[in-house]
């Protein structure tokens, strides 16, 4: 989306609840995100990888690490290249170091084809994607938010997305993911939208409504 789309879609958002429309006063509309470009989509849904179950300043960290130790260029073949004491060397786990590992293989196999994943609806995204070893829904739809730019995206699995909510509509108790679930229909088809600013609300409590 454009950015006066984006301040559009934050307006409506903020029309249809008074949290919202106070977040919206609070952060201004998202920012824009531009879909990754399909060759580099393995590097990015790699880092989303490292970054599963981490903080930023650590996943940042081995991320640059495995970046370099790639020489620069993150490709199926330059992970299918490097021995298991290179990516160890990153800090990957041995968990993560085998997800990307195969997602490589799937890649260079044909399994999965990320140069088509613009194409299909996110369910289907998700599908494809978590045929992989060690991407679950939650990294298939980090990949959808940030590499494809979806804007409905409601990532029920992510405890910031449920703690921020929690914290902006001044629940009780964080929601499970199902109650997440439901609360979120409202703001179809916008939800992207609405876990960032989810993500900004535990970033600074003070924005609660």
């Amino acid at each position: 989306m454009t950015p006066p789309a984006l301040h559009d879609a934050a307006t409506e958002l903020g029309r249809r609840d008074a949290v919202l429309a106070a977040l919206v006063e609070r952060h201004g509309p998202p920012p824009r995100r531009r879909p990754v470009p399909a060759g580099l989509r393995f590097g990015s849904l790699a880092q989303t990888i490292i970054y599963q179950q981490l903080a930023g300043r650590a996943a940042a960290s081995i991320h640059g690490r495995f970046v370099v130790a790639m020489d620069g260029s993150v490709t199926p073949e330059a992970v299918l290249a490097a021995t298991p004491e290179t990516l160890a060397a990153c800090g990957l786990s041995g968990a993560k170091a085998a997800a990307i590992r195969d997602l490589a293989e799937h890649v260079v196999t044909g399994e999965v084809r990320l140069d088509r994943l613009g194409r299909l609806g996110d369910d289907d995204v998700v599908d494809h994607l978590t045929r992989v070893r060690g991407i679950g829904p939650w990294t298939a739809q980090m990949f959808l938010i940030g590499a494809l730019g979806r804007l409905d995206v409601w990532p029920v699995g992510d405890y910031g997305v449920r703690a921020g909510f929690a914290r902006a509509w001044n629940l009780d108790a964080v929601p499970s993911p199902k109650e997440l679930g439901g609360l979120g229909e409202p703001f179809r088809p916008y939800r992207s939208l609405v876990a960032w600013y989810c993500w900004r609300a535990v970033d600074d409590p003070s924005a609660s409504g």
